[in-house]
């Protein structure tokens, strides 16, 4: 057991030093941490409306975070290139984010061009009707692409890494809180990238 939080440690950290330094990116990733706990909430209350806060609110900001602030060139503090981060990375990267939110983009179109989602479920009545059903939809969407990415990790390394990588995602506001509550007064004295220390 204490090897798996390990792996799930080690996430964790290659996924802040290499992807979270600027301190506007880690605000971001504040707010959306604090969205997705009231999303987490609200799933047992209306689903949708969770789905619908979770992407509108939590990706946006989360990902605007890495596409508007966080740097892209040679990474001087880990010493890796952006190419070689991209290649090693557990998660979503780049290309794989923007395949999935191309996704995310397309599910409401596609619901106005069928409400049926052609013949697959029971044609939604009015706005409220649809804008539940979008929701309900993105709401797959996101457990999807946690659970086929999961498994994929299973094939690609083992088992233990494609479910720490699963328990990674689904604590990562609380984790994001832990350790980017400080961000937004970082930003207020003047300092843009974390002084991020190796071996932690």
């Amino acid at each position: 057991m204490s090897m798996f939080w390990d792996q799930v440690r080690t996430l964790r950290w290659d996924d802040h030093r290499y992807y979270h330094q600027c301190r506007f990116n880690q605000a971001l990733h504040l707010v959306s941490a604090i969205s997705f706990l009231v999303a987490y909430g609200l799933l047992f209350f209306d689903p949708a409306a969770a789905a619908w806060l979770g992407w509108c609110v939590g990706m946006v900001t989360r990902q605007s975070g890495h596409i508007f602030f966080e740097p892209r060139g040679y990474d001087h503090v880990n010493g890796a290139s952006d190419a070689h981060k991209e290649a090693i990375k557990a998660g979503f990267n780049m290309r794989r984010k923007a395949v999935l939110i191309g996704v995310w983009l397309a599910v409401p179109a596609l619901l106005a061009l069928s409400r049926g989602l052609f013949g697959l479920i029971e044609p939604a009545v009015g706005t409220s009707g649809y804008l539940h059903d979008v929701g309900w939809a993105w709401l797959m969407l996101g457990a999807s692409g946690l659970v086929l990415r999961g498994l994929q990790l299973a094939v690609l390394r083992s088992p233990s890494w494609g479910l720490a990588w699963v328990v990674k995602i689904l604590t990562d506001p609380l984790h994001n809180v832990d350790i980017y509550w400080r961000s937004p007064l970082a930003l207020l004295r003047g300092q843009r990238y974390d002084p991020i220390e190796h071996g932690h």
